[in-house]
């Protein structure tokens, strides 16, 4: 598994300024102060602030914590990060997290019930690839 952002993209650095910009974001929109979140998180505050405004690369250990403290899925952030590659799963997550006219609690039910359904699916068929033939092209 890569944990670290060279050769990611064209310019780790604006990577980096964009994850901490979300990170900023999704606080924002839980209503959370820095010094609530870092507390939350486990993490300093001037480490926060420096990882918000782009100047930190936080390991997946701290951008777990983050998430926990956002309450959103560490894979988000992991995503977001460059850390693991982007699913359907984690787009989905991004976008609920993103929506303004959700509160929190929201987005926390509307993950979990996801990943409910998700879950009885996937213990429902033995693989997804396998259909009985009728598979279509990608």
């Amino acid at each position: 598994m890569r944990s670290t952002l060279k050769g990611v993209g064209p310019d780790p650095s604006e990577r980096l300024r964009e994850l901490g910009s979300f990170i900023r974001e999704q606080r924002s929109s839980s209503r959370l102060s820095l010094r609530r979140l870092s507390e939350l998180a486990g993490i300093s505050n001037p480490y926060l602030s420096q990882i918000e405004r782009g100047l930190r690369r936080p390991s997946a250990e701290i951008l777990q914590q983050i998430a926990k403290g956002l309450a959103i899925s560490a894979e988000t952030l992991y995503v977001r990060a460059g850390i693991l590659e982007p699913d359907f799963e984690s787009d989905l997550e991004v976008h609920i997290h993103a929506d303004p006219h959700l509160s929190a609690e929201q987005r926390q039910a509307l993950i979990q019930i996801y990943r409910s359904f998700v879950g009885e699916a996937m213990a429902e068929s033995p693989s997804p690839q396998s259909d009985g033939g009728n598979s279509q092209d990608r």
